[in-house]
């Protein structure tokens, strides 16, 4: 089996302190770029992330913007390890789990290496696979998952994707993955597999969701 692993506020906490800097500094890049007050950035910024699923796309879309320029120049961390909140049982937790494991997220590839390097856990991932990665077409558009699969030569039958976005899931269940939902609070559809409070009762519960 191969586990997909989401990264942001599944392998750790990013709404703490990460999230509310890419949106700072998502919402200052369209006002420097665009021209428009931080009002009318703000409101844009979240109104392409509805409507498109990212930010980036909309600008892409609509005003020429560079995609590797936006990334990176919205993801910079002068200390990240500093922001980063998460459980340090995470390690043992993966290492224990039987499989292959990939990381599958919208962020872009240096921004999930780096937080990954920073849980400590890079070495029990084969693969970090990022919005490049995926052409920049980010989940939970199917054209995401379809390069996932086909790159790395995985049958959707034989994969798990771990997340906190239902709709992600949703996607993941249409191509016929097993889907794992991760979060308190939150319902479980019928399209979800397995929900849990916190990744670290995944490996309790595999078989579960693997039967």
């Amino acid at each position: 089996m191969t586990w997909l692993f989401d990264l942001d506020n599944t392998l750790h906490n990013a709404s703490a302190h990460i999230f509310p800097h890419i949106n700072r500094s998502m919402t200052a890049y369209v006002a420097r770029n665009l021209g428009v007050d931080e009002e009318q950035a703000n409101a844009l910024r979240t109104h392409y992330w509805q409507r498109y699923g990212a930010t980036l796309l909309g600008l892409v879309r609509h005003h020429g913007t560079d995609r590797d320029h936006f990334l990176r120049e919205t993801h910079r961390f002068d200390q990240l390890h500093k922001m980063m909140v998460f459980d340090r049982a995470v390690r043992a937790m993966l290492r224990g789990l039987p499989g292959r494991k990939i990381v599958f997220s919208n962020g872009p590839g240096e921004y999930v290496r780096a937080v990954v390097s920073a849980m400590g856990v890079r070495r029990y991932f084969s693969e970090i696979y990022g919005i490049e990665s995926m052409r920049y077409q980010p989940k939970p558009g199917i054209r995401a998952y379809r390069h996932l699969l086909h790159d790395q030569r995985l049958h959707p039958a034989r994969c798990i994707l771990v997340e906190d976005s239902t709709e992600n899931l949703r996607t993941a269940k249409r191509l016929g993955m097993k889907t794992v939902l991760v979060g308190r609070n939150l319902g479980q559809p019928a399209y979800v597999d397995l929900k849990v409070d916190s990744i670290l009762d995944l490996r309790r519960a595999i078989g579960k969701v693997w039967r």
